[in-house]
């Protein structure tokens, strides 16, 4: 396996059970990141197709790897690179849970990428912040964090 040319990675705990969590993070109609909208070619599963929607931009993405309640791969295709965001969702105790999320950019064409790449070292934090929030608003609504 050949070694990134960039790569990050972040975490943020919330209040809520793994696979409260999961449910609501593998539900796109729950992804606000604007102005990127998405669009899913079929289940929340490996082999699936992830669309992304960017003002003048569109994105190609396909599911990989997913482990049910636990993590997924999301590989974006650059032309002669790829972008991969790898989620991770581990249970911290029964009403806690870490979302951890490594991106990494490699392939052929990955260095002419690296800076716009590293835009997601100032965004992914507070995106994962608003995310933890959005599911404890969630749990907090349904009464529970162990699921809906």
């Amino acid at each position: 396996m050949e070694k990134p040319a960039w790569a990050f990675q972040h975490s943020v705990e919330c209040q809520a059970s793994r696979e409260f969590a999961w449910k609501y993070w593998s539900n796109i109609a729950n992804w606000d990141d604007p102005p990127a909208k998405f669009e899913l070619h079929g289940s929340f599963d490996t082999g699936s197709r992830l669309t992304t929607i960017l003002p003048g931009q569109t994105f190609e993405s396909v599911i990989r790897n997913v482990k049910e309640g636990r993590e997924a791969t999301i590989d974006m295709k650059l032309p002669e690179a790829i972008l991969s965001f790898h989620w991770n969702f581990e249970e911290l105790r029964q009403d806690r849970v870490q979302i951890r999320q490594r991106i990494t950019l490699a392939g052929r064409n990955a260095r002419s990428f690296v800076a716009q790449a590293s835009v997601l070292e100032r965004t992914v934090p507070e995106g994962m912040k608003k995310l933890a929030a959005a599911i404890e608003r969630w749990v907090h609504r349904s009464g529970s964090v162990s699921g809906p």
